[in-house]
């Protein structure tokens, strides 16, 4: 995990192993119609997403809050009869938590994740980043799937100033897309730009206090050294952003 070519930055070292329980991650980015399909009528189409950054049902959900995501994968969880992984206030329920908060808020920033949970949760920055090399450096690629980022990335050069469907690039070693541009992706993670020379190297789950959360993967807007798989970002969990979506993944028993 880290940096491994040369190309990144001070935050993305030291490169180190790392040592994950097994886990399901999405294939695809968590698109506008499975967004919708739970979160209304929290979210509204018309302005959550536009046709100027992206409007259909196999478009991603982007335009969310980390907040809300928590909601998303709690709702889900329930419906498809899992065991939700988020508590909120004492609570797995989401009608039991309120709306979603759009400022900083103590509250939901203290949500517990019961890692074992067969739900529906965020990856963790560690799980993100293993998912996206393929489950090997060996190629070690620059980007998820190739050192040739216009084959497997929606990025500054070629995506026309828009997001893209779901899946039209090339798909990486363990059949994954979109994992170097399109959208970035929120994760689980606090960020911190030391937290590598401290983590733990048995199921890493980010640093115990901080203001922000990670997203990885680079997005349609950014130049192609920040869709390098090793690239971190971070934003305000209660933040909503054009370029920022998400995927999901569960527990593996």
């Amino acid at each position: 995990m880290g940096d491994t070519r040369g190309k990144g930055c001070e935050d993305e070292l030291p490169t180190h192993i790392d040592t994950l329980n097994s886990f399901y991650i999405g294939k695809f980015e968590v698109t506008q119609k499975e967004f919708s399909k739970y979160m209304a009528p929290d979210i509204k189409p018309d302005t959550t997403w536009t046709i100027k950054y992206g409007l259909g049902a196999n478009y991603p959900a982007y335009n969310v809050s980390w907040y809300a995501i928590l909601k998303y994968c709690n709702l889900r969880s329930v419906k498809e009869e899992l065991a939700p992984c988020y508590r909120i206030g004492g609570s797995t329920n989401p009608n039991d938590w309120g709306s979603i908060p759009t400022f900083k808020d103590s509250i939901w920033d203290a949500v517990i994740c019961d890692w074992n949970a067969n739900g529906y949760r965020l990856p963790t920055e560690a799980e993100w980043e293993y998912a996206a090399r393929g489950a090997t450096n060996e190629p070690d690629y620059l980007y998820s799937g190739s050192d040739k980022i216009e084959y497997v990335a929606w990025y500054l050069d070629n995506s026309e100033d828009t997001s893209h469907p779901v899946g039209e690039k090339k798909d990486n070693s363990i059949g994954i897309y979109d994992m170097s541009g399109n959208i970035w992706e929120w994760c689980w993670d606090r960020y911190s730009d030391s937290y590598y020379r401290s983590s733990p190297r048995n199921n890493p789950v980010g640093p115990s206090s901080g203001l922000s959360r990670v997203f990885r993967g680079g997005g349609w807007n950014y130049n192609a050294s920040l869709c390098r798989v090793a690239n971190r970002a971070d934003g305000a969990p209660y933040e909503s952003y054009i370029f920022v979506g998400f995927r999901v993944c569960r527990s593996a028993p």
